[in-house]
Formats: structure tokens, sequence, C-alpha cells
């Protein structure tokens, strides 16, 4: 813990000095916002019981004292006492913490085909279903990688389902809860025919997207069909190196995703690339099957294909790509705002079956949270 080595306040803030040399400044109106009391948050779940506007718009500081490992600020115009404890305050000083989003490319670690070596993100799966610390791993292998896969599978019907309700809920879409990848006859998409697919995230005509999908391998004895995976981080990283005006581009200009069949119309309008706040990447939307008519401004047009066009060409780089043949048995869980997928074409003699689902990422971390916090 980090002891206070002296403090001062005015009506505006509060200014702390702490023992390892850094220093806050605490606005009056925050630490009101912030007060950790009964009256202001329930106990029993920490959420507030006051709204913004029930806080006087001539909120001040009247007084502040130190009381052990507490500081004491009462305000003013009504009176009211909070209680802070030091390391909360440590620890949830903005002057101190940025703003953090775990969902961000800064906060993963960006890969390349070769990275990984013969020694890809794998847990056992039934460890996976039943012990704390595989699963523990595994969801911070997607976390931090985008993926990992799950050995031993059972070649039945559903697993697929089961390993989504090991950290999350089934995403239920048009497709179904769950869904056949396999060759069929006249197919509502071309994931359910035998030829290659390019690299590519799934429902991007979607709001929101899926943030989750897993694939489970049944059967697979054709030739080809292999499995391909990229991290779309690492390409819109070096997208930004190389040509930083093409990542502007794809970034700042909304274009229309649509997926049509018999019974279904599902539209979106968002960019290929998202940033937040701090121009980090979040997410991306890739799949060239899925682009709506393309209707930007004459002049935003000429700038967007050549930029779409060198987001594509970093994509079939060879040495980006990750390439395995999914073998019966296994299951690739990923993040679909991260890692594309694609399939290599494969041959009409065998078979080559996988089952498929969808979930999402806030499910997942939050799994992942509690398992971090009960270690």
């Amino acid at each position: 813990m980090t002891g206070v080595r002296e403090f001062s306040f005015d009506s505006a803030q509060l200014e702390i000095f702490w023992e390892d040399a850094s220093h806050s400044r605490l606005q009056a109106i925050w630490l009101r916002d912030h007060c950790r009391m009964p009256s202001s948050r329930d106990p029993r779940n920490g959420q507030r019981l006051i709204n913004i506007t029930d806080i006087p718009y001539t909120i001040g500081i009247r007084n502040v004292s130190l009381e052990s490992d507490r500081l004491v600020v009462e305000f003013k115009p009504d009176g009211h006492r909070s209680e802070f404890d030091l390391d909360w305050l440590y620890q949830n000083c903005y002057c101190l913490n940025s703003q953090h989003d775990d969902r961000s490319e800064a906060s993963k670690i960006l890969w390349h085909g070769k990275s990984f070596g013969k020694s890809l993100p794998r847990q056992d799966y039934a460890a996976f279903c039943s012990q704390r610390r595989s699963r523990l791993a595994a969801l911070q292998a997607v976390r931090d990688y985008g993926f990992v896969l799950l050995d031993k599978v059972p070649c039945e019907s559903g697993r697929v389902l089961e390993a989504i309700r090991v950290f999350g809920y089934p995403r239920e879409t048009n497709y179904g809860t769950m869904f056949e990848v396999r060759a069929r006859v006249d197919p509502n998409n071309l994931a359910y025919t035998q030829i290659g697919l390019g690299c590519h995230l799934d429902n991007p005509y979607r709001d929101p997207v899926p943030g989750v999908q897993l694939l489970h391998c049944l059967e697979s004895t054709a030739e080809g069909g292999e499995t391909v995976l990229q991290d779309g981080f690492m390409a819109a990283k070096v997208l930004r190196g190389e040509n930083p005006g093409y990542f502007v581009t794809l970034s700042q200009n909304w274009i229309n995703y649509r997926f049509q069949d018999s019974d279904t119309d599902l539209r979106s309008r968002v960019p290929m690339i998202e940033v937040n706040d701090l121009d980090e990447v979040v997410k991306l939307r890739f799949n060239n099957r899925s682009i709506d008519t393309i209707r930007l401004p004459p002049d935003r047009l000429q700038q967007f294909y050549p930029a779409y066009r060198g987001l594509a060409e970093i994509l079939e780089r060879a040495d980006l790509q990750l390439t395995f043949k999914l073998q019966p048995g296994e299951l690739i869980l990923f993040d679909n705002t991260r890692v594309l997928h694609a399939r290599k074409a494969y041959s009409t003699s065998g078979t080559r079956h996988l089952q498929g689902a969808y979930s999402d990422l806030d499910g997942l971390y939050s799994c992942l949270a509690m398992l971090e916090a009960a270690r």
C-alpha cells in the first residue's frame, strides 16, 4: 500500500502527495460521485444509489481529514461525509491511471504465422470443462492471442454448445443456435460449399456481431480444407505502419454490410477498422462476401478502394497466416472481432463436417475476470 505523505484541499479539489512521489488532484464533483458510503452505493452490489442530478451544482469540499488508512471528506453545502480507502483512491485516481480498454490492440499479444512454432495455444477439452486452471488458461489465450484449440472433444453433435456454456451463453441467430458447416445443395451461404474462402470475420452485417465463434471438427476425410487463421490486429498494425493514410480511410469511412436469403435481410453500417478514443484498434469487420453496395461520396470512394485493396493484400501475405488442418475431435474457439479465419478448398471425395456456434465476448471476459479474481 502506498501511503499519503501530505495532502491539501480547497473547495474545488483535493490534492494528495503520495509516499512514492506520485501526485493526485481529485475534483470535488468526482469525489462525491464516487462516494463509497452505504447512502451512495448499495453495499451488496456496489451500484450507485444516487443520480448525478442529486449532487448539488455548488458541490465543494468543506474539510478533509486523514483517519488511519482512510481520507474522510466532508462536502458542502449539504454536509455529506465520505470515507475513501487510500488503496482505492490510489488505484482509481484518474491522474495516475489512464483509461484502459482490455479489448483493444494495446492489451493484446499480436502474432504472425510463425509466432507459435509447433505449439499452438491448446487445452484438453475435459480439463477445460471441469478444471478451473485449464479454463483460465484457455480464456487467457483467447484474450491475449484471440484463439485457443481444445483437444479430444468427443465427435458428437452439440459439444460446441457444451463448450460455450462453460464460459458464457450461446448466441442464437438466423443460422440457429448451432450450424452445420458442410457442402449443401443450393446453399444460402458460401461457407456451405467446397470452395475456398478467403480470410474474413463472420457476420459483419449483424449488430452487434457475435464476438466469439467456435468450430468443432466432426469429420475430415476430404483432401484439402485446411484452416487459416490471421491476427487482424497485426494486419491493421502493418497497414498503419506501411500506409497511415489507408488506415485512416478504413477507420473513418463507414460502409454497409448485408446478408439476404429467403427468410432474412440483415444490414449494418460500420467501419472496416474500428478504433477507440485512444486511436487503438478494437474491432475489424472484413468480409468481401458480405459488403453491400458501396455508396461513398466520389472523393471518398477514390480513397477507399486503394485502402481496401491495401488491407486485402496484407491479409493474403502467407507469413502473417497460420495454416493447419483441423482434425476430428479438435475445436477452435476464437475472437470474431479480431481473428480472421479462412478455409482452403476441399475435394468432393471424402467428407468434411464441422459444427459451429456463436457466443459473446462479454460472457467470456466476465468468466475470465471471475477466474482471475479467485486465484
